[in-house]
């Protein structure tokens, strides 16, 4: 019997791998071979991609780290992740918190706060850049007529709003995930353990902090995880409303690397930038899955 058991589950085994091994194919096909390509790349000081350079060893990768664009870029970047996530986390838990509630048209509501979130960003982007326009834009018109400001001013043009302005457009972008996440774990709470709450006099804060919290602790988590390395990463917004600049300072590291690659044609230092940013990626996404791995446990 345990023979049989045993290879029974070596078949079982078996048939999983054959079964997977159309993916395993398109992954390597699409993912493997492009990033080994990469890789060797980013050793060599070939101007165009898909040509041939000198070996330089890892002249690209020493160049890359001591630059001060690469480390000025990291902080641009870090900080546009940092508060663009942390505002995202907290705006989305309130907006669950509310549209959890019952009141009238609360469905509509729940549906019209999914549509930032369901548009292409290109065209989130492009109706950012009109609110945020020095001549006719929404913003402007609407502080003056509020006595806030006493003249236009172009909110992407000087470098110390544009940085903040990108932040602004992401947050309302991404923050209907953070809620739709937070919403659906709100339906997991109990009603009896609300209700106990209440007759015990618990206020608001209180019942947040010890009965909701809790329920709303592993899916925030995953949210955090996701948003995060998304940000980590932003390119197409920040690429379309700025294009890095004023002055470089809203360029992030992605937007670097395309920069590097293509438009300064350098592509072997652009290999080796982009590879940075993938292990730097893969290091925040393998501690953010340790953390979830932990609250997942404290849970349980």
């Amino acid at each position: 019997m345990k023979r049989v058991a045993s290879m029974s589950g070596t078949w079982l085994t078996t048939r999983a791998w054959l079964l997977m091994l159309p993916l395993l194919v398109v992954m390597i096909s699409v993912i493997g071979w492009p990033l080994v390509d990469t890789v060797g790349l980013s050793f060599t000081d070939a101007k165009l991609v898909g040509t041939e350079g000198s070996f330089v060893g890892i002249d690209n990768y020493v160049k890359m780290l001591s630059g001060s664009n690469f480390q000025r870029t990291l902080i641009t970047t870090a900080w546009f992740a940092i508060v663009s996530v942390a505002a995202e986390m907290v705006i989305g838990v309130l907006a669950a918190l509310l549209l959890n509630q019952q009141f009238r048209g609360r469905t509509a509501l729940r549906a019209l706060m999914i549509l930032p979130w369901a548009l292409p960003t290109v065209v989130n982007a492009t109706l950012w850049r009109l609110i945020y326009n020095p001549e006719y834009g929404a913003l402007n018109a609407a502080l003056m007529q509020l006595g806030l400001l006493d003249a236009y001013r172009s909110w992407l043009g000087e470098p110390g709003t544009a940085l903040a302005a990108l932040i602004v457009a992401d947050c309302w972008k991404n923050f209907p995930l953070v809620a739709l996440i937070a919403l659906a774990a709100l339906q997991a709470v109990p009603r009896d353990i609300t209700a106990a709450s209440l007759v015990d006099g618990a206020g608001p804060f209180a019942r947040f902090r010890f009965v909701i919290l809790p329920y709303l602790a592993g899916p925030l988590m995953v949210a955090l995880v996701l948003r995060t390395i998304e940000a980590f990463k932003v390119f197409d917004i920040i690429w379309v409303m700025t294009r890095g600049g004023p002055a470089n300072s809203t360029r992030t590291l992605s937007i670097l690397v395309y920069q590097e690659a293509f438009s300064f044609q350098r592509a072997g230092s652009g290999a080796s930038l982009a590879l940075i940013v993938t292990l730097l990626v893969t290091l925040l996404a393998a501690g953010y899955a340790a953390l979830v791995r932990k609250t997942a446990g404290s849970a349980a």
